[in-house]
Formats: C-alpha cells, structure tokens, sequence
C-alpha cells in the first residue's frame, strides 16, 4: 500500500482485504513457517493491517500472545474486531510502542517497501524483540516479476506509458535487499529465503475492480490516467488473462534474523524513536555496536572518535 502523506493508509479495510489481502492467508501462513511461529512464543505483527498476519500469529500462538501496529486507524480498527484479545495498536514501525526485549519474534509482510525508514523501522523491530529471538520480513518481488498480479498490471501501464518504473524502486522489492539490510543492521544468522503465494479470481472483474480502489501504488497510478488511457490499460490486462475463474502466484522475497545477545552491543532505539546502544559505554572501551545507516546520519557529527566501517557500521573506540 501507499501511505498518505502522515504515514497512514487511507483505504478501507474492506477494499484493501479484496485487492492484496486475498493473498494474506497463503504468504501468512509461508511467513509464519519461515519464522518459526509456533505455540508459546509471544509475537509481533508490524504493519498489520485489516490483520492477515495476524490471523496466521493468532492460529499458532493464541491471539492472547499476539500483538500488532499499524499507521492507519481504520486497519487498527479492523484488525482489532477481527482479533479481539490480541493487543492491536495505532503506530508506526520506526518508533514502536512497546519496551525492549517484549517479543520472541517481530514479523513484518508486505510493509517494509512503505516504512519512511526501513533500516530504523527493522532496528525497532529488533529492539523489541529478545535476545535469540526472529525478526522476519518479506516484500513481493516486483524487479524480477514475481508477483503476477502487478506484473500484468505494469506491463499493461507500460503500453501506454513506457517510461513508468512502477514500483520497482521501492525497498525490499529486489532479490537480496532484505537480506543486506538485515545484515548491516547486526542480525545474526541471517537467512534469505523465496515464499510463494497465490489468490483466487472468479473472473476477470474481479481481478480489474479493486485497482479503481486507488489501493496502492498500482491504484493510485490508474486514478491518475484519462478514462481513455484507463480503457487501455484495462484492456492489455485482459488479454493477459484467461477467461472464467483463475488462480494467480505471487513470488515474495523473505529475510530471517536472530537478534544477538546485549552483549554483544546491538543496536537499540527507545519508543520515542532515540536510538541508544546496549551492551557497551561510548565512555568507555566496547567491543563492538551495531547503529543503522539513519542513525549514522543523524549522530556521525557528535561521534568524532569512532570510526565506521561497512558493512555492518562496526563503531569503535580508542
């Protein structure tokens, strides 16, 4: 999806569920395995939206023993009657509002890509997260074409406008990105991995209607064109596709990671988004912290006797 310009979503849950959401059970599920989701752990589902994630968490573990956060306090809303018991709450992924160490695993589907800041938005999800723990994430392949529904729908723009890149510029979308990240962040054995999804049609207005919800990057991309451009587009879709009922794949790229002990000096952030480093002083001598790339940015200048050094950012003292 694509946030408005506060960092929420603005389409309701009911035309999100029909446009991307008909895919949620089988990645869910591909995520939760990938993850190792599995009764007795306590759970985190960031970016959850009207709550697919969730729902797989909630199978598993208990919706007791699940929680999740979204921006948009429609899909809040939503995911909370959906999933009453789970501790759902309104909030953004690079300041989330739980204390540290609060999870045996954070997972994150089809979000990464929209996070104002995807190295700080994975770092909290690390934070909160104890040691040992996963952190998991994955984002639909959209560089090489896996995921069948926007390809059809790209290509189909493209022959009316050539020159649009559509979504292939967003993070997480090319094969290997979520794994970088999660490796210059300081996850320990990180693992990249392929899960694959798929989504029922019952015809071709089916899988045409919920791109003119303006959902997305995709919808919001039709909104724009002229009715005539719009008839193209629709038109190339359709000759893509076959007629009566029809399933679609989706390819996702997927990333896993264990969060390291503390004292190993991972890098932490504070619910009010202030980064800080645990297991090691900046006034004294440590072995090693691990700092995202956005808080290099912010705080390289007040640092003047570390140096830093790809990929991880190794920060050491004299």
């Amino acid at each position: 999806m694509e946030p408005d310009s506060d960092g929420r979503f603005s389409a309701p849950a009911e035309q999100y569920d029909r446009f991307m959401g008909r895919y949620a059970p089988t990645l869910a599920a591909a995520l939760a395995d990938a993850a190792a989701v599995a009764a007795g752990m306590r759970v985190l589902d960031v970016g959850c939206g009207p709550g697919g994630l969730t729902n797989e968490l909630s199978r598993r573990v208990g919706t007791e023993n699940v929680a999740a956060v979204d921006p948009a306090p429609q899909f809040v809303a939503a995911c909370r009657e959906r999933h009453r018991g789970a501790d759902v709450r309104e909030g953004v992924a690079e300041r989330l509002p739980w204390p540290d160490a609060s999870f045996d695993a954070a997972l994150s589907s089809l979000v990464i890509a929209f996070m104002r800041d995807p190295d700080r938005g994975i770092g909290e999800m690390a934070r909160v997260t104890r040691s040992g723990g996963t952190v998991a994430a994955c984002m639909w392949d959209i560089a090489s074409g896996g995921m069948t529904m926007l390809r059809i729908f790209w290509n189909a723009v493209r022959e009316v406008e050539p020159s649009v890149d559509g979504e292939q510029r967003l993070a997480g979308t090319v094969e290997g990105d979520i794994v970088a990240r999660f490796e210059r962040l300081g996850l320990e054995d990180v693992v990249g991995t392929t899960l694959v999804a798929s989504a029922d049609y019952v015809g071709f207005d089916d899988f045409w209607e919920p791109f003119t919800f303006a959902v997305g990057p995709s919808g919001r991309y039709l909104a724009k064109l002229s009715r005539a451009q719009r008839m193209r587009v629709r038109d190339a879709c359709r000759t893509a596709l076959p007629d009566g009922r029809f399933s679609l794949e989706a390819r996702a790229w997927c990333a896993r990671g264990t969060v390291p002990a503390p004292d190993r000096g991972r890098a932490r952030s504070a619910p009010n988004g202030e980064s800080r480093l645990t297991g090691c002083s900046l006034r004294g001598r440590c072995s090693r912290a691990y700092v995202s790339a956005a808080t290099v940015a912010r705080e390289g200048a007040r640092w003047p006797r570390y140096s830093l050094r790809e990929p991880r950012f190794r920060v050491r003292t004299s």
